[in-house]
């Protein structure tokens, strides 16, 4: 049993409401992901330290400003857990990361490389109306200098926000566009009209503000290790399911 605010809540009752709001799935391919990668820790002779637990333990506790030993105690039991779990999902926590960059870490350069046109991105303007012929007639207004891009933005994006922002919509990945519509917008060159483009039920001018070259950054480098070794996780649980 679990007690919470001086009520209890049977095994049972956390079981039913996982299944009615269908999230028993996920909490079971979880589950499965953290036997996976326990005993392939173990296979690799992979371990985490009681000194690694205490140096993660400090920067969550400074991250969450639990000062004071008192503080965490009573933050744990917020979360009605004791010490001992928080130690064992630290532990998990560590044993992931480690075993990923284990399996992983020799291959992010290269995996970076082949697919670096993903990791491009482009600062976008757009406006959005509901006419063709309206996106049309905006389109060659702009051409002609009758009004700037911003100004058409702030006069006929069909959303207060998009309005108010002048058409700025921020950065995105090649991957954010289905490909036909990617390959225009990376394709142009800093500053140039596009469109009109009928997208959905909507039609669409374009303004590249300028393209930022894939880089691998420390964050991105994590983000690969990350990624594939998602890919990994789900290859291994479908082998242990199917073979």
């Amino acid at each position: 049993m679990i007690e919470f605010k001086g009520k209890f809540i049977s095994p049972k009752e956390v079981i039913t409401y996982l299944k009615n709001n269908l999230q028993i799935k996920e909490l079971c391919n979880n589950i499965l992901y953290q036997k996976i990668i326990h005993k392939a820790a173990e296979e690799r002779n992979i371990q985490i330290t009681s000194e690694e637990i205490q140096i993660e333990a400090e920067r969550l506790r400074y991250e969450k400003c639990l000062v004071k030993a008192n503080d965490t105690l009573a933050w744990l039991t917020d979360n009605l857990v004791v010490p001992e779990d928080w130690e064992a999902g630290i532990s998990d926590s560590l044993l992931r990361k480690k075993l990923a960059e284990h399996l992983f870490e020799k291959d992010v350069e290269k995996y970076f490389w082949e697919n670096k046109l993903n990791y491009d991105q482009v600062v976008l303007y757009q406006i959005i109306v509901q006419s063709q012929s309206l996106a049309q007639e905006i389109y060659y207004q702009i051409e002609e200098g009758e009004l700037s891009f911003y100004e058409a933005a702030h006069i006929h994006n069909v959303d207060e926000t998009r309005r108010n922002r002048c058409g700025y919509e921020g950065k995105f990945y090649r991957w954010s566009f289905e490909p036909d519509v990617a390959a225009v917008i990376f394709n142009a060159q800093p500053k140039e009209l596009l469109g009109p483009m009928a997208i959905k039920q909507s039609s669409y001018v374009f303004m590249v503000e300028n393209f930022m070259p894939g880089e691998l950054t420390p964050e991105r480098h994590q983000e690969i290790i990350n990624k594939m070794f998602q890919e990994w996780l789900v290859a291994e649980l479908n082998y242990l399911l199917y073979a």
